[in-house]
């Protein structure tokens, strides 16, 4: 483990990490989050009976959004042109709902960030929709799968959170 703090300067003050010598790499992100809720919750939400609309399709949508807007959210974070997010779903017994996202950029630094975001207010998006029927909904855990790229290359979740 690298124990180099990048984002802190000469002063021991935070500032954003310089990547202008670092080589443009094809980059991607695998994150993942889940929401844990009642089984009727969940069963309405695959169902399509939430009274707000389609849960999964706005879920989606606020996710792709807040990959893009993740430089204006995290503060040491560069402003990157994504190539490409992708937002998908899964049902996990009667009261899970998996959220994955993989995210993707040719650019000099990752796009970690970007899919935690986008996996994030995903998640807040379906507890917003789903909360006047369900406010003991839990959001959690909330990680990185495998990213691709870059200078520390290849990186796989070994365990399952």
């Amino acid at each position: 483990m690298d124990d180099q703090l990048t984002h802190f300067n000469e002063q021991n003050r935070a500032k954003m990490v310089d990547i202008s010598e670092k080589g443009t790499t094809k980059r991607t992100a695998k994150a993942c989050s889940q929401l844990t809720m009642k089984p009727e919750t969940l069963q309405r939400i695959q169902q399509g009976r939430v009274e707000k609309g389609d849960v999964l399709a706005v879920a989606q949508v606020a996710g792709i959004m807040a990959a893009k807007k993740t430089s204006e959210l995290i503060p040491m974070c560069h402003p990157l042109p994504l190539t490409g997010v992708d937002v998908q779903f899964a049902f996990q017994g009667e009261e899970r709902l998996i959220i994955e996202v993989v995210a993707k950029t040719t650019g000099q630094t990752g796009v970690e960030m970007e899919a935690l975001t986008a996996a994030s207010v995903a998640a807040l998006t379906v507890y917003d929709m789903c909360k006047a029927m369900d406010k003991e909904m839990t959001i959690g855990p909330t990680y990185l799968l495998e990213k691709t790229g870059g200078k520390s290359g290849y990186f796989h979740r070994t365990a399952e959170a």
